[in-house]
């Protein structure tokens, strides 16, 4: 047979381009739920219909079924001989519960059960390591029995493919060329010791090659009338879904060579990899369009390529393709209908009910959802909700605490001591939701089964790749090149499909960063254990060992030191963490925030201006946060709003804030994401200096000449102070004066207390002017001295008559009056002591007194301020009537 060969840009794309807009075809026009295309065949024409899949990550579960019946309804709608299966790769690895606890067996069997026809490599089928997947899931196609297409997978020592390049079908009287290839950064996402024999190629010049040797004419190396690109690499550069291919072109990268750069040869390309779900008209080289297509995960779509072609040469005329969602057709329906069905519905059900056994076991539990970052949800009363899972851009509660969990488990001596842990987020496989219902549990739960629990199951879901947990050593600074590979690129300086990946860290370490800064120096700082780090410092790091050896193009771990593989399974001890600290609750504290510009200084009496952003976690259930309060060296700035996951701080550094470094304090309410940063603050007012003078050094309390205290302040600049200044005796303000050309006056009260003082004057600071306090002045307030005399109204006293008075005047050698009160004795016997009025105290003698005479004193008791005194003596005579 005799096949029509063309060049890159000669028949089939002008062709194409002329049909598509002359039918007016869209290549993301939908598709109704397992229904057909309408074909666009005319005579001599025949419509093939490629069926996709990728990422399926073998979802063994309760929607199994119905994902192998929107397989066959298309199939069926196309006709047997003029569709075929395909995959994008990334088949196993990353697993449900039901299917790794069978090292992937019955996702294996599904797939040939569906009789997939071929499927790229995907980086996860490396996970266990190459000799895994050549001799135990292909085992020379006993296993595995579709060709695994790695046109860009090469022997490291020969430069060799090891893997089929690519496979020909034959399909509705046409040969039907599909060539595969793997992501090139499939070495930075698999363990590195299980490839080691291999090298990963750039994916398009792989395709493009096959490709021109299945277009050259020679028999002897294949020949294909039609050329499918089965891409395990896609879009999915950090943008939204509905992105359009043009943004997404923009982004650059291996996406954006894949479409531009493709063959002409190629007739339509499936992507996977990045998870996004698109159908594009992607510009074919030379002009025209051919479709390309992701249906983003799981199974949730398939996808559906279908090219109207010349049943002779193979030229494409037109083409349709779509994403279609997976079909609600009951299950039972299904199975009836399509015999293919009824053997998945065989498989799923022995595998549920396999990994029921050990599956169902309860571990643990927890009060909340915790889980990855969602995209696409909104908040809800206040709180995260609805969108999608895995959002490897952003941080999680889930990485987080999986982080904590490196710590906990391994900051014994004997597993090498870990202090930080750090996760990456492609390593959190599904979530912890708090009601058991989410993708993957059995249809009929186990009687233990009720929300809040966790079953085995659900725990391994989270970390499904048996990694062993290896503890490290890094830098301060090789640390902080760690966070800064956050933004990716490969060892070949190439930026990958997903250019950012926003690793999970234990709650020990916050960091700030700005990645509008240069490339290396987007990490503006890093708080570890409440303390900046040491760029010379050693931290002991806890993590996977997929981590540990530079995977995710974590190249910072290359470079560690002091390596040791504890020997630990990341899922037993994740399974006996959860055991050992049930019930397990959500954090939605970030531990990286934006912050610009970064402040590095400080002026008290300033304004410290900058924005504080992604404050908030996009984990179900996260708060959205509505205020940050900000403190500066322990004193409080303010709080100032939040608002769409921002704040914008502009407060002024209060008087009182101490200078130096001090440690800027931004937390955030309701999360508790709490942001620190160490700032240099400065006092750069205007410098003032206060003095203080007094008129004397002593006065005695109630002079009618008390001293006077002058304050002078002066300031640097020489301008007049305005203000007042606080006087202070031992510590207390006892007056304000006011300034008066810089000076101040105040005189001490005549009637201030005996006793020592130290004056000050205190200057109070403004935002302007910094204040001061003179030195101490020495003061004595000596006490008032007294003297006593004592009268009586009559010395004789007749006994029975009218009694007698005595009076005590006091009176002190100063103007004061005094107070407090005189005691009236005869010898040592008290008549009574009375309070002393306006300088005196009047006793009425008892009117019993014996007969004779009767000698009185009266005692001025004194007081703080005042001696006492002793009167003169008074003698009454008593006498008879």
């Amino acid at each position: 047979m005799r096949f029509h060969r063309m060049s890159p840009t000669s028949g089939r794309t002008g062709r194409i381009a002329v049909a598509v807009a002359a039918l007016g075809v869209a290549a993301t026009s939908s598709l109704p739920v397992g229904g057909p295309a309408a074909s666009a065949a005319g005579p001599g024409q025949v419509d093939l219909t490629f069926i996709n899949i990728n990422d399926f990550h073998g979802r063994i579960d309760g929607n199994t079924v119905r994902f192998a019946g929107t397989i066959e309804q298309l199939r069926a709608a196309a006709g047997e001989s003029n569709s075929v299966l395909l995959s994008a790769g990334d088949n196993i690895g990353a697993t449900l519960f039901a299917s790794a606890s069978a090292d992937d067996q019955p996702t294996i069997d599904v797939l040939k059960a569906l009789d997939l026809q071929a499927s790229a490599v995907g980086n996860h089928e490396f996970d266990q390591g190459w000799a895994d997947l050549r001799d135990d899931v292909i085992a020379g196609g006993a296993n595995a029995d579709w060709p695994y297409l790695g046109a860009n997978v090469y022997d490291a020592v020969t430069g060799e493919p090891v893997l089929p390049e690519y496979t020909i079908i034959p399909m509705g009287g046409l040969t039907v060329g599909v060539i595969g290839a793997v992501t090139e950064e499939t070495p930075t996402l698999v363990s590195p010791g299980g490839i080691a024999d291999l090298t990963f190629g750039d994916p398009v010049e792989a395709v493009n090659r096959v490709a021109a040797q299945l277009s050259d004419g020679n028999e002897a190396n294949g020949e294909a009338q039609v050329i499918i690109a089965e891409y395990h690499e896609g879009a999915g550069a950090g943008l939204a879904e509905g992105a359009t291919l043009e943004q997404e072109v923009a982004e650059g990268g291996a996406f954006a060579d894949i479409v531009n750069n493709t063959s002409g040869l190629v007739d339509a390309m499936f992507t996977g990899h990045s998870h996004k779900i698109y159908a594009w008209d992607a510009p074919k080289p030379g002009g025209g369009t051919r479709p390309i297509l992701q249906t983003g995960n799981y199974g949730e779509n398939i996808g559906r390529i279908t090219l109207t072609v010349d049943a002779t040469t193979g030229d494409v005329a037109s083409y349709t393709a779509a994403n279609v969602a997976r079909t609600t057709t009951p299950d039972a329906d299904l199975i009836a209908a399509y015999p293919r069905v009824a053997q998945v519905k065989t498989i799923v059900d022995a595998a549920l009910a396999a990994a029921a056994v050990i599956g169902n076991e309860p571990i643990g539990s927890l009060d909340a959802d915790i889980t990855t970052a969602f995209s696409g949800g909104s908040y809800v009363n206040g709180v995260w909700t609805g969108g999608g899972r895995d959002n490897r851009a952003e941080a999680s509660a889930l990485g987080d605490l999986v982080a904590d969990v490196m710590v906990d488990v391994l900051s014994d001596p004997f597993y090498g001591g870990a202090t930080i842990g750090v996760v990456n987020p492609g390593g959190l496989r599904a979530e912890l939701f708090y009601a058991q219902t989410q993708t993957g549990t059995p249809p009929v739960p186990a009687p233990w089964d009720s929300d809040g629990n966790i079953s085995y199951a659900e725990a391994n879901a989270v970390l499904p790749f048996v990694n062993n947990l290896w503890t490290i050593s890094l830098t301060g600074a090789q640390f902080k090149a760690m966070l800064e590979q956050q933004w990716q690129r490969t060892l070949g300086g190439v930026v990958p499909s997903r250019p950012y990946l926003q690793l999970g860290l234990s709650s020990n370490v916050s960091y700030t960063y700005d990645e509008t800064l240069p490339e290396g120096s987007r990490i503006t700082s890093i708080i570890i254990d409440g303390q900046p780090y040491d760029p010379a410092g050693s931290y002991r790091i806890g993590t996977f060992s997929f981590l540990a050896t530079g995977g995710d193009n974590f190249h910072a771990f290359s470079q560690g030191t002091d390596v040791q593989d504890t020997g630990l399974i990341d899922r037993d001890a994740w399974i006996a963490y959860i055991t050992g600290n049930s019930p397990l609750s959500p954090s939605f504290t970030r531990q990286g925030t934006k912050v610009v510009p970064v402040p590095t200084t400080a002026s008290v009496g300033d304004p410290i201006s900058f924005t504080v952003s992604k404050l908030d976690m996009f984990s179900l259930g996260a708060p959205a946060n509505t205020s940050l309060s900000v403190t500066l060296g322990g004193v409080s700035l303010g709080t100032v709003p939040v608002a769409g996951d921002s704040a914008s701080v502009n407060l002024v550094v209060p008087v009182g804030t101490p200078t130096g470094p001090q440690e800027l304090v931004m937390t955030a309410s309701p999360s508790g994401t709490t942001v620190r940063l160490i700032v240099d603050v400065a006092d750069d007012r205007i410098a003032s200096t206060t003095t203080l003078t007094a008129s004397a050094s002593r006065q005695t309390f109630g002079t009618s000449s008390p001293a006077t205290l002058t304050a002078t302040v002066a300031l640097a600049d020489g301008s007049t102070p305005a203000g007042s200044v606080d006087i202070v005796a031992n510590g207390a303000v006892v007056a304000t004066a006011p300034l008066v050309n810089g000076v101040a006056t105040y005189t001490i009260p005549a009637g201030t207390p005996a006793g020592a003082y130290t004056y000050t004057a205190v200057f109070a600071a403004t935002n302007d002017v910094q204040g001061s306090t003179s030195a101490g002045v020495a003061f004595t307030v000596r006490k008032a001295s007294s003297f006593t005399v004592l009268v009586t109204s009559s010395s004789i006293q007749v006994r029975g008559r009218t009694p007698a008075t005595l009076t005590a005047f006091v009176g002190l050698n100063t103007a004061a009056v005094a107070g407090g009160s005189v005691t009236f004795r005869e010898g040592n016997r008290v008549l009574a002591t009375v309070p002393v009025t306006d300088g005196r105290a009047s006793l009425t003698l008892p009117g019993n007194l014996s007969l004779g005479r009767h000698r009185f004193v009266a005692t001025y008791s004194g007081n703080a301020s005042i001696n006492r005194s002793t009167s003169n003596p008074v003698t009454v005579f008593v006498v008879r009537r």
